[in-house]
């Protein structure tokens, strides 16, 4: 059981923006040993069909596997949508994704029954968070808003440049005159920008994050099985990164991401598995 313990926890995305999930998973869960793979080759899955989104996660979970991983975290919005229940059957590691926490916490945090979403356009036209809610809420009303530029921001460095502030007020102005008081991040990058969303939507409204809820659920998930890291092993916060292509300027953005240095990226041809 021990060894069980100190084994790590699989995250993936199908690129950097699942690093804001293993940045709160570090911050939640501090004695944990995490690896991260970005499917860097085959991003963006929001523009694959389902049958591919789960070709590409069962890939991924294969190789997490070789990992000894104790349990895998989806950190991306399209694949825990799209694949999240097909893997659950099929492999015996217990998986989350991060639509699930999301959803919930917004359906706890609303007092009036109107939640926001922004997102990808992929995320906004599947309408996945809708059905999500709508699962667990049926008399929530929720409003999706498409914000296709937020990604290339972020990983183009421009978080603090004052055209970041404007594109925040050109997607989100129509929402801010709604009647929502709760709004999800329903993007992994979106957290990056948590400050200034919040700054120009005002304090009325409740900003869910799905990275903290998703490190949360792990949580308590591994406390559940009772395979959480109490460090009694001494085996602590090893950290490991793979992707399926570009290792260079993964690392150099996972280092504007993570509370720590990332010295090193590792490639894998994820199509061997």
């Amino acid at each position: 059981m021990t060894e069980k313990k100190s084994a790590p926890i699989g995250v993936f995305d199908s690129g950097v923006g699942g690093l804001t999930v293993m940045r709160e998973i570090s911050r939640q869960l501090p004695c944990e040993n995490i690896i991260y793979f970005g499917d860097t080759a085959r991003v963006p899955y929001g523009s694959k069909s389902q049958n591919n989104v789960i070709r590409f996660s069962e890939q991924i979970i294969r190789f997490l596997q070789t990992k000894q991983v104790k349990a895998i975290v989806i950190a991306c919005n399209t694949a825990s949508a799209l694949a999240l229940e097909s893997v659950q059957e099929r492999f015996a590691v217990p998986i989350i994704g991060v639509v699930i926490p999301g959803a919930r916490a917004a359906v706890e945090v609303t007092q009036n029954r109107k939640v926001g979403v922004v997102g990808t356009d992929a995320t906004v036209q599947s309408g996945m968070y809708t059905k999500v809610i709508h699962k667990m809420a049926p008399d929530i009303v929720v409003l999706e808003k498409a914000c296709p530029l937020f990604v290339p921001l972020v990983e183009e460095g421009f978080k603090e440049h004052v055209v970041t502030e404007e594109v925040i007020e050109y997607y989100l102005d129509s929402l801010r005159n709604t009647e929502i008081d709760a709004m999800i991040l329903g993007c992994t990058h979106y957290p990056l920008l948590r400050s200034k969303i919040r700054a120009f939507m005002g304090d009325k409204i409740q900003i869910v994050n799905p990275a903290y809820e998703t490190a949360m659920d792990l949580k308590k998930l591994l406390k559940q099985q009772g395979i959480e890291n109490d460090g009694a092993a001494g085996e602590c916060k090893r950290y490991e990164f793979y992707v399926s292509d570009a290792a260079e300027k993964f690392r150099k953005f996972a280092n504007t991401v993570m509370p720590f240095d990332v010295p090193t990226t590792n490639v894998v041809n994820i199509e061997e598995y």
